[in-house]
């Protein structure tokens, strides 16, 4: 891209703040004998966000990072029951549920993500719950009830973090327990069939420690039926709780223990066949069988599965976790994170959608890991601080695999039984020694620089059988071992300068990686082999700034990326598909977000946020002729905006009317790394809404809400393997859906 396509799209970012962007928690500030209804002028002000984006407590508008932060109020008004509730809050950011899956999280930030789940590929961009590493994107759609804050940090992690983050991070940061008894429970039931209860309570257990329980069951019958048998797919039936024990024995000394527990046991995440099917004859290969037309209207969340004897997507994951804060004197304290995860998912996916066994899949793994992280922490006190952090974690993902495709292949006309069954195991030890510091240099100039350096080791087994008809053509056993080994130093800096008390700028550079690994689906001798990491230097300049009397906030970032070593999985015939450094990317963007207070009673918000990525240069040895380089990044829609209000009317008696509409809007993209148009979305809009009353008598409320209101059919999410009987499957955001809510606090 020109400088100048950026340049006018920079401006026009910024002429766009007039609008309001940005997302943030309102408080109104009122004089004494204030009414309701009657506004103070000179105390009405934003709350100075806090987040702990490095390691540390500070004020979002003096953190020289992008970063979106969402309160619990935040995601109430979002109506983010899960993660994915967050979809179209935070500019150039994709997240949306992984393709076939009910529990899967696929994350990009400016370009930069993973939607593979298969437990070869690592992470694009990195969740953390309490500091604590989640890595796999397997059960990231966690419950957000008992959350007190999500921050999203976009681009390269590292310094900071215990693992490494190549494209950005998602930091949740659980509530914290109380030392005095109180609870809240809330039943809400919906469209769909839709029911959920939710309960929290806290207190103290001691004079110096408190704990928390916070419980969650939600089910529904799912949005797409199978017209002939009324059969119901994409469905929930989720129960999580976690529990906290947080303790300060001395005024230097703090443990937390958590443990949480997730049960999920959904029917099939259904897609929709975009191609017509084939079936392929040995007799004649070179003339496939059309076995399936898709339907060309719009999708009308109808279909149909081969799958039709209870075969569902049963998910149980827990982990526990113990930090340690101990004051060592009045400069250093150290923080130790131990912690221990385990995930089992049992998952059978019909890839394409359809009656017919042309990739039929189970999955089922088991995966667990064990982590340690160390941290000091320098503070003088005096305009100097400082992180120094070791890392460690085992990662063992064993699995079990099987795959059906008795509707592909075929003899002089005569179906082929087809099985496949494969047995895998995945054993990973990252390291890591990471630091970084920040000082203040004068009133006015802020430097921060950090240093990384990171390893991973991995051993892989796989041995795969193929039991066929066919016999010779397909039969027989292929078994390999590989262990590789990949590591990297990335360093970041950035300076800062505040212009004034309510405004800073900031630049920055940083580099960040994603370790290598081995082809998942390696079914023969030419299939075996092993991917470089990637890597990634971001540049970026940006600015924090209050306005109005701390009324309006309004934060920016410019930047640009040399991405390299793109991890792509492609596919070369019915049974091979390797997984290439493909591509170099030229990533450039902008970012605005703002909030502005209208009155005490009003605000509103938005982002939006501009992406142009291009592949620099894309060799696809598949066609060593064809220049690649004109294709165009999946999930990288060159626009995204957000725009929103929240209103409250103060009624007689001490009630309140609380409101707030948002509409957010996606640009058009690519779904699969081919590029195939069947596989593309087109741009759209998402308009959702709620209203709550609340009760003269605090401890009550009740809340309604809609998403998708004008019922937009959209695309989020694809499977391609055009290899195999030409499937390419599109998966489906919720249609519109509503619910009613009764909340009681004590």
């Amino acid at each position: 891209m020109k400088q100048s396509k950026l340049s006018k799209a920079v401006s026009q970012i910024l002429m766009a703040s007039v609008l309001g962007l940005g997302i943030s928690n309102v408080a109104l500030a009122q004089a004494e004998n204030e009414t309701n209804d009657q506004e103070n002028t000179d105390t009405l002000a934003l709350d100075d966000v806090k987040v702990t984006a490095r390691r540390t407590e500070e004020s979002a508008q003096d953190v020289p990072v992008a970063v979106t932060n969402f309160s619990r109020e935040d995601l109430q008004d979002a109506q983010a029951e899960n993660l994915d509730g967050l979809a179209g809050a935070v500019p150039n950011m994709n997240l949306v549920l992984g393709r076939g899956s009910a529990s899967s999280a696929n994350i990009y930030i400016r370009g930069i993500g993973q939607p593979d789940a298969l437990q070869t590929f690592d992470p694009g961009v990195g969740i953390y719950v309490d500091g604590v590493y989640m890595s796999r994107i397997q059960g990231a759609l966690m419950s957000l009830y008992d959350v007190d804050r999500i921050e999203v940090l976009r681009g390269p992690q590292g310094t900071l973090y215990g693992k490494n983050t190549i494209g950005g991070a998602v930091n949740v940061v659980t509530r914290k327990p109380s030392d005095e008894f109180s609870g809240e429970f809330e039943f809400l039931f919906g469209d769909y069939s839709k029911t959920s209860g939710k309960a929290y309570l806290t207190g103290g257990i001691s004079e110096n420690t408190n704990m928390s329980l916070s419980m969650v069951h939600s089910l529904d019958n799912g949005y797409v039926t199978d017209p002939v048998t009324n059969q119901h797919y994409n469905d929930r039936d989720n129960t999580a709780a976690r529990l906290i024990i947080d303790s300060n024995p001395t005024s230097q000394l703090n443990w937390t223990l958590s443990f949480d527990y997730t049960d999920q046991e959904n029917a099939l995440t259904l897609g929709k066949a975009e191609a017509p099917l084939i079936a392929i004859d040995f007799a004649d290969p070179t003339n496939p069988i059309l076995t399936y037309l898709p339907d060309p209207g719009e999708y009308n969340f109808h279909g149909r599965s081969s799958f039709n004897n209870d075969e569902n997507q049963e998910l149980r994951h827990y982990g526990v976790s113990f930090s340690v804060d101990y004051m060592m004197n009045e400069a250093w304290t150290f923080k130790s994170i131990t912690a221990y995860r385990d995930l089992q998912s049992d998952s059978f996916i019909d890839i394409d959608a359809t009656v017919l066994q042309l990739g039929d899949v189970f999955v089922g793994v088991d995966q667990n890991q064990t982590s340690q992280e160390f941290q000091f922490l320098y503070d003088n006190n005096s305009g100097f601080n400082a992180v120094m952090g070791l890392y460690y974690m085992k990662e063992d993902v064993p699995s079990h695999q099987e795959a059906y495709a008795d509707d592909f292949l075929r003899f002089a006309g005569v179906p082929l039984d087809f099985l496949r069954t494969i047995d895998d195991d995945l054993e990973t030890t990252s390291y890591a020694l990471f630091t970084q510091a920040n000082w203040t240099l004068t009133d006015r100039w802020g430097l921060s620089a950090g240093l990384r350096y990171s390893k991973d080791k991995k051993s892989y087994d796989r041995t795969t059988t193929t039991t066929s008809v066919a016999g010779p053509f397909l039969d027989g056993t292929f078994a390999f071992q590989a262990s590789d080994s990949w590591d990297d130093i990335t360093p970041m800096v950035s300076l800062d300068y505040s212009i004034s008390k309510d405004h800073m700028v900031y630049a920055s550079v940083s580099k960040g990686f994603k370790s290598g690994g081995f082809n998942g689906r390696a079914n023969a001798a030419t299939d075996v082999s092993s991917f470089d990491p990637e890597t990634v230097w971001t540049y970026e300049i940006g600015g924090k700034s209050m306005f109005f009397d701390n009324r309006m906030r309004a934060n920016w970032a410019v930047f640009s990326s040399d991405y390299e070593d793109f991890q792509a999985r492609v596919a070369e015939d019915i049974s091979s598909f390797p997984v290439i450094n493909a591509a170099e990317l030229d990533i450039k963007g902008a970012e605005l977000e703002m909030t502005w207070l209208l009155s005490a009673s009003t605000s509103i918000y938005s982002s939006i946020g501009y992406l142009d990525a291009q592949y620099k240069e894309f060799f696809d040895f598949r066609y060593p002729d064809q220049d690649r380089s004109e294709d165009t990044p999946p999930f990288s829609p060159e626009w995204t905006f957000r725009l929103g209000i929240n209103h409250n009317v103060y009624l007689d008696g001490g009630a309140t009317l609380r409101m707030g509409a948002n509409a957010s809007f996606t640009d058009d993209m690519y779904l699969s790394v081919d590029n195939r148009e069947v596989l593309s979305q087109d741009q759209y809009w998402l308009t959702n809404a709620y209203v709550a009353y609340d009760f003269a008598d605090p401890a009550w409320s009740i809340r309604a809400g809609g998403k998708n209101l004008t019922d937009e059919v959209y695309k989020v999410d694809a499977q391609e393997f055009a290899s195999v009987g030409n499937i390419q499957t599109a998966y489906y955001g919720a249609p519109r859906t509503w619910y009613v809510a009764l909340n009681y606090r004590f």
